[in-house]
């Protein structure tokens, strides 16, 4: 069980300035550095290299090479196997260490990043190596005279560019699947999280995955992120991030060999409640932790609250008296309940969608401002605003921050309609006794993932992907597997 004097031991360990992993060693990138500052405290922690197009080219080439030679792609799958199952049992052995260097780097609050990063990356890489060898291919009901074959094969070289959040999880989600089938993996982590992805590639090296089948370049994505989208020799990009990227990625894809994108790009997730939830009080508290649990830094969070008018003022309050109750603060300890955000152009931008929705009429119920600014770190009150309209930019854009915005409604017919009025569709909730409302619900609302009483935790059994402008394709179970592998048909003359 984790301390929190095992916690303070490795607050303030020194980080060294870090390079880029390429063909398994540390490598110097182009000179340039970027500073890592702690939203913690405001604080230096360290540099990692600012890559140059050039770096980036240079661990395509050593993918491509590793993919090429047959070293991993070509390995038997038990061979895989074992490696992913020596990097997770390293991930677990490494598990504080990586969660205190996540934390310092990104925010999250120490109690969480414990489960959803070195915790659920360990998971993650344990699934997919026992999924591996269980991968068949097909013999297609043919004509006596021939037979048809039907092989699976990796796709080769896959760029993968993760963001800030959880940059942990997130990577394992790409890493493990694309690893399992025997591909060759770039990875970009975001400029504000990188550390703890650094440290997994040192990881995997030591679990025996072998030099240039996973690449970790570090910098600015409108460089490095940009030269691995454009790249001849990279066959298919995963990225989760904002739409603005995603767009430019497809964009890329189209101008260079027109490579698969597979694409989650965040949302404006519905949480609706009827007035006939099992447990009111408990919706409200499951609700306020699906939208302020790490700052609201998170892609399925239920950042519009739908509530029936027979419920809505007491059930705001109970929201509000929920949030109220969280800790803020101090995210490596074990005590507090909401982090940091993650950077000062982040807070920024929270609370100027909070003058926003003030300028367009809504009421600042809760929260709203900065706070704990003489600790130099980036802090935010839980916020609650009402009376926000469903056309409203609090309505209608990811804040991707502690912010709530609340919408009435009166029965299911309007619920439905402003829960689909956005141009995202990446999660939602319901919370209603009724078994036949809660199925009509789930087919009505356009989005990639429904809660039921419940909002969060979905594990790797089930996917997790988008409709509409939140993306393509899946993260997490078996289904993740389909967009690491190509078809190839072998039609055979008897």
């Amino acid at each position: 069980m984790v301390d929190q004097a095992s916690i303070n031991a490795l607050r303030h360990r020194s980080i060294a300035p870090q390079g880029l992993f390429i063909d398994g060693a540390w490598q110097p990138g182009s000179g340039e550095v970027l500073e890592v500052e702690s939203p913690i405290d405001g604080q230096i922690l360290t540099t990692i290299a600012r890559a140059s197009a050039a770096d980036a080219e240079r661990a395509v080439a050593a993918a491509r090479a590793a993919f090429d030679d047959g070293r991993w792609s070509r390995m038997a799958p038990a061979g895989r196997k074992k490696v992913l199952h020596r990097l997770a049992d390293l991930i677990e052995q490494h598990a504080l260490e990586l969660a205190v260097l996540g934390v310092r780097d990104n925010g999250t609050e120490i109690a969480m990043a414990l489960k959803a990063e070195p915790g659920s990356a360990a998971g993650t890489f344990r699934y997919y190596a026992e999924a591996l060898d269980k991968v068949y291919g097909e013999i297609a009901p043919t004509d006596p005279g021939f037979l048809g074959l039907i092989h699976r094969e990796p796709v080769g070289v896959v760029g993968a560019i993760v963001p800030w959040n959880f940059p942990l999880m997130i990577g394992a989600w790409k890493l493990a699947p694309a690893l399992a089938m025997g591909n060759s993996v770039v990875l970009k982590p975001a400029e504000t999280a990188s550390l703890s992805l650094l440290k997994l590639a040192e990881l995997a090296a030591e679990a025996g995955l072998p030099d240039g089948v996973l690449n970790v370049v570090t910098g600015q994505g409108s460089v490095v992120g940009e030269a691995i989208a454009l790249s001849m020799e990279v066959d298919m990009l995963v990225f989760t991030g904002s739409g603005g990227v995603g767009r430019r990625l497809l964009e890329y894809s189209a101008r260079s060999n027109m490579k698969r994108c597979y694409l989650e790009l965040g949302g404006k997730s519905p949480n609706l409640v009827f007035a006939d939830a099992p447990d009111l009080d408990e919706a409200a508290r499951v609700s306020a932790m699906g939208i302020f649990r790490n700052s609201g830094q998170v892609c399925v969070s239920g950042s519009r609250l739908l509530v029936e008018d027979s419920i809505h003022d007491d059930f705001v309050a109970a929201v509000a008296r929920h949030a109220a109750a969280l800790r803020v603060g101090d995210p490596l300890d074990l005590g507090t309940e909401m982090g940091a955000v993650n950077s000062r152009a982040q807070l920024e931008g929270n609370l100027g969608f909070v003058d926003s929705a003030r300028a367009e009429g809504s009421t600042i119920y809760a929260g709203g401002n900065r706070i704990l600014e003489e600790s130099g770190g980036y802090y935010m009150q839980p916020t609650i605003v009402t009376g926000v309209k469903p056309h409203d930019r609090l309505a209608q854009e990811e804040v991707f921050g502690p912010v709530l915005g609340v919408l009435p409604f009166r029965d299911e017919e309007e619920a439905v309609a402003i829960a689909n009025n956005s141009v995202y569709g990446l999660a939602g909730g319901v919370w209603t006794s009724d078994l036949g409302r809660a199925h009509r619900m789930i087919r009505a609302i356009r989005s990639g993932v429904i809660h039921v009483n419940t909002y969060g935790g979905p594990d790797n059994t089930v996917p997790l992907g988008g409709v509409r402008q939140s993306g393509n394709g899946h993260d997490k179970s078996l289904h993740a597997l389909e967009k690491f592998t190509d078809l190839k048909t072998a039609w055979i003359r008897l």
